[in-house]
């Protein structure tokens, strides 16, 4: 028996393409005289669709393209996953087709995904159904992970998914069904999306493994792909690759950034340079995913500027072959400062006049948004969200954040990746301290622990929930810890106003780190 995995990049709410997308890989399967084709979860809407799934008029279409995607399937049955009503409720399943005819649904029972919780309602779960008296278990989602009583009513078991990227996940899921697969001594064959759906990347990586949890097929990661498997012991087992991580960051960027601009009809962006390490590192990224042509950069030097960020930034965009213009702040904001001097009085200079500079900057790169069009790219890194090392209304302002869930350790690994075959951003900008340069000689290092030890600190307090004192037992300074918890609970307020950001970890802040802004816990 022939089954074809069709891993294909939907559009939440372009039928059109996602069933001409469905329609060409049935073609494709019946060329390559496929019994079953199978699509992932959710495949004909696109998701996640969050309260379009509870418009009936969007379920109805649905329902719609799922019959015109039937007329299509003479001689070939097909899995597809779609949302469709149940009882005033909508539920993801998979629906099966066989010779033009919608047999039946399969719903997904298990509802485990914060963004589908408030939209996805609770099914039956797993069912069976037999195509060229084979037995197949049909499972949608999550139900993977919680049905495991397969018994003897199955041959093989078929998972449609749409489980995102975060750093990591390949291998495990790559384990997790391979176990499975010989823990049950069935074959079993999962699908999953890829696609950028404006924070969330779908990275693919779907696969097929026997009954001994050797892989007989792996489709691509982080791109469309199509393969055919003999699931009757007749395909040679692949060796699983082994997977870097910081590769998988730099492709789950690159497609996450091309979607989030292609799927919304975005051309170009802009962003302000530095001449620090996370605006090259997002500058790079952007100029190698939508093209140096289609992006505009702003170099803001105050008196506070260095002449090597200058240079450096100069460098960079001049590597990359991106448009810049150097507009001085100095100006700008001496007039404001003489326009609050009544105000402010006879008070020092503190981060009032710090953050003052970053909002100029903010406001200036709005203005060449708006001007000209361009999609602004925040440049904040998921340490500085984390503990407010961020100016509201300044650095963090942006239609999109690409390096938000990426700690500044992180976003050096990434700068050395694009840095692989030639120096693309200057190796100043990755050896010197990092600096704000918001007043005099300012480092860093002055406010917050050195990077290593304060992305130890988050990593620990943010992905793995541990405590304060869990932290300190693992041999971290007492007040150091203190200080970063602190600095985390008072920053909420400011991720409460940030802007979408690449999901690439398992808890992005804001989307998968959810705290109340007002509470008196560990204060």
């Amino acid at each position: 028996m022939k089954i074809a995995l069709a891993q294909q990049n939907y559009t939440i709410g372009d039928f059109k393409s996602n069933k001409e997308k469905i329609v060409r890989c049935i073609e494709q399967a019946k060329s390559e005289s496929a019994d079953l084709v199978v699509f992932s979860e959710q495949a004909i809407s696109g998701a996640p669709a969050y309260d379009l799934l509870n418009k009936v008029t969007f379920l109805e279409l649905c329902e719609e393209t799922l019959e015109e995607i039937a007329r299509c399937c003479e001689g070939i049955s097909v899995l597809v996953g779609m949302p469709a009503q149940c009882m005033n409720k909508t539920i993801s399943v998979a629906a099966l087709i066989e010779d033009r005819k919608i047999k039946r649904y399969v719903g997904k029972k298990t509802i485990e995904s914060r963004d589908e919780m408030c939209h996805i309602s609770s099914s039956k779960g797993c069912e069976y159904i037999k195509i060229r008296g084979k037995k197949i278990a049909v499972v949608v989602g999550e139900d993977i992970k919680t049905e495991q009583e397969y018994g003897e009513y199955a041959d093989l078991i078929v998972n449609l998914a749409h489980s995102p990227y975060s750093r990591g996940v390949v291998e495990k899921r790559y384990d997790f069904y391979r176990q499975l697969a010989f823990m049950t001594g069935k074959t079993i064959l999962y699908v999953n999306s890829v696609g950028g759906q404006t924070d969330i990347v779908y990275d693919g990586s779907s696969a097929a493994f026997n009954s001994r949890g050797e892989a007989i097929a792996l489709l691509k990661s982080f791109e469309e792909d199509f393969q055919t498997v003999d699931v009757d012991g007749n395909e040679t087992p692949k060796k699983i690759p082994e997977q870097n991580k910081t590769y998988n960051v730099y492709r789950a960027i690159k497609l996450g950034l091309g979607d989030f601009f292609a799927k919304s009809g975005f051309k170009t962006a802009c962003l302000g340079l530095s001449g620090g390490i996370d605006s090259a590192v997002v500058l790079s990224m952007a100029a190698e995913t939508l093209g140096p042509e289609n992006i505009r950069v702003l170099l803001m030097p105050s008196q506070f500027s260095s002449d090597h960020s200058v240079e450096d930034a100069r460098e960079l965009a001049e590597n990359l072959g991106v448009e810049y213009q150097i507009v001085p702040i100095n100006e700008t904001f001496a007039a404001l400062t003489a326009t609050l001097g009544p105000v402010f009085g006879e008070l020092p200079f503190n981060v009032a006049e710090e953050n003052m500079q970053a909002r100029i900057r903010g406001m200036m790169m709005m203005a060449i948004s708006n001007k000209f069009g361009n999609v602004l790219l925040a440049t904040s890194n998921k340490s500085e969200i984390a503990v407010g090392y961020g100016t509201l209304y300044g650095d963090t302002v942006g239609a999109l954040s690409i390096i938000g869930d990426l700690y500044k350790s992180e976003v050096y690994d990434l700068a050395r990746y694009i840095n692989r075959q030639r120096e693309i951003i200057p190796l100043n900008t990755i050896m010197k301290a990092p600096s704000a340069e918001l007043r005099l000689e300012q480092k860093d290092s002055d406010s917050l622990p050195p990077y290593d030890v304060l992305d130890a600190i988050l990593y620990r307090m943010i992905e793995e929930g541990q405590s304060r004192e869990e932290i300190i037992n693992a041999g971290f300074d007492e007040d150091e810890v203190y200080k970063v918890y602190n600095l985390v609970v008072k920053s909420e307020f400011k991720r409460y106003q940030s802007c979408p950001t690449l999901r690439l970890s398992t808890r992005p802040m804001r989307t998968g780190r959810t705290m109340p802004l007002t509470n008196k816990y560990g204060c």
